[in-house]
């Protein structure tokens, strides 16, 4: 396989036109639908599929774009660290879901990155872009969150889309609240009990082939009178601290997060839904030492919030 054909293909599908790749590179046109068609007579396969409008990616040629981007990019890396004499950066780069106990992992993770040129990137959000920041974006690890009855759809597209998945945590929601709140009393609770609460939420599930509609509905009870939607960890921390009246679920939190916030997280008794946490890379990565000492961080972290 050429490497030159695979640049030209990615550029390719970069643009979506044979012409407009060919004024980019400098090729004529001829030449590089000729590459192309060379390449995909090499890999027995078709990337990309022809029409009147310009050039789309088949399946097939989607999945090899993104491993040639991967290619390409550590062919860069490579190049640049042999002819700049220059040490090529640490890079990590993860993408999560809001849980405090992979954040506590984090900050842990932090402290012995080490000396030498480091860049780090922490990206809490969803599955859905957890999965596209490895895909389109050139992420190396991801977390994703989904309940254990999706276990089926999300392993079945994870496969397809050439990623591997790896169990961190199966738990069941918790509720946490203010010390202050007259909740906190109790030893465990209900779901009739947070009927006069406000909820905090976060809602933007995601299950691979089933529609959203559906997801919501069975993430959300409907059954709450008074929701606030808050996408920043942050703030939900700061709503939970200082309003009384406030709860959300969540994975189990570490105690450090508890007494920093004046939190107390309770086990609610009509709550029977498991949650899996998953660790997600490409099939064809390996793991780096950053890689390595963050998931140990991780384990431990898992283990402290118990």
């Amino acid at each position: 396989m050429n490497i030159l054909h695979m640049k030209y293909a990615v550029e390719i599908a970069k643009v979506g036109s044979i012409n407009k790749a060919s004024e980019v590179l400098l090729i004529a046109q001829p030449n590089l639908s000729r590459s192309i068609k060379e390449l995909e007579s090499d890999l027995g396969i078709t990337i990309f599929s022809r029409t009147s409008k310009g050039m789309y990616l088949t399946p097939e040629g989607e999945e090899f774009i993104n491993y040639a981007k991967n290619i390409l990019h550590q062919m860069d890396e490579l190049e640049a660290m042999y002819k700049s004499g220059i040490p090529i950066k640490q890079r990590f780069s993860i993408s999560v879901p809001r849980a405090s106990y992979i954040s506590d992992a984090f900050a842990r993770f932090s402290l012995n990155i080490g000396k030498s040129s480091a860049e780090i990137f922490y990206n809490e959000t969803n599955s859905l872009n957890a999965i596209k920041n490895i895909l389109e974006h050139d992420y190396k690890l991801g977390i994703i969150r989904y309940a254990s009855i999706y276990d089926k759809y999300f392993k079945s597209f994870l496969n397809e889309k050439g990623l591997v998945c790896e169990l961190v945590s199966e738990f069941r929601y918790v509720v946490v609240i203010s010390r202050n709140s007259p909740l906190a009393q109790k030893e465990s609770l209900q779901f009739s009990d947070l009927r006069d609460y406000i909820e905090i939420a976060h809602a933007d599930p995601y299950v691979p082939s089933l529609p959203l509609s559906k997801i919501i509905k069975e993430e959300l009870t409907n059954n709450v009178n008074r929701r606030i939607f808050v996408f920043e960890r942050g703030s939900q921390f700061e709503l939970l601290t200082n309003n009384a009246e406030t709860y959300m679920w969540v994975s189990p939190l570490p105690e450090t997060v508890l007494g920093k916030y004046s939190l107390v997280q309770k086990i609610c008794t009509d709550n029977k839904r498991v949650y899996k946490d998953m660790l997600i890379h490409r099939k064809d990565y390996l793991l780096s030492s950053l890689d390595k000492h963050f998931i140990t961080e991780l384990c431990n972290s898992k283990r402290r919030s118990q």
